[in-house]
């Protein structure tokens, strides 16, 4: 039990940047431009998965490259690099890239927080709500390395996989990309 609860604290408190590690960011920092706009979250369809839904999202057998980040709005570096997804997305649309952002916000934030956000942002990826307790199953299980920190992301094509524990700039995202885009 001690265990579970760890790693429930490390996916919930944890929160890797580039020269502080672990933080927690009060949500209302991070959320300062979505507060500041009224916007009405009732048309976006949130798809919501647990381990068991998410998994065939993250193992996709096709001739796509996936990329898949996790993420939340509360954490600061993960806000600050989903420009860089957005970026990805559509500049490699036409070379069949497929961009996953994986939320880890709490399901009671759903429709107060992490809606509003993706309004706000106007986020064209595919946004998913991950809500699974098991985090003794579902980290090992997307990679047997990962911590549980965020921001995390996946670039995945077949049977070439690669897993990231950090945050990227603009230009280092595209740089491992761009190994997944050559032949």
């Amino acid at each position: 039990m001690k265990q579970m609860v760890f790693l429930f604290l490390i996916v919930v408190l944890s929160c890797k940047n580039d020269t502080s590690g672990p933080q927690l960011v009060e949500s209302t920092e991070v959320l300062e431009s979505a507060k500041e706009v009224v916007v009405d979250v009732s048309d976006i369809n949130l798809e919501i998965y647990d381990y068991d839904g998410l998994e065939p999202l993250i193992n996709k057998k096709d001739d796509k490259i996936h990329v898949v980040n996790f993420w939340a709005t509360w954490c600061a570096p993960c806000v600050k690099e989903l420009p860089y997804f957005e970026a990805i997305n559509e500049k490699y649309k036409d070379d069949n890239v497929d961009v996953l952002l994986v939320s880890l916000d709490f399901p009671k934030n759903y429709d107060t927080k992490l809606k509003p956000f993706i309004e706000a942002h106007d986020l064209k990826s595919n946004v998913v709500a991950f809500d699974d307790t098991n985090q003794n199953r579902w980290i090992p299980a997307i990679n047997e390395s990962w911590s549980g920190a965020i921001p995390a992301t996946i670039i995945y094509k077949g049977n070439k996989r690669q897993f990231y524990e950090r945050s990227f700039t603009q230009e280092e995202l595209e740089i491992e990309l761009k190994q997944f885009l050559s032949p």
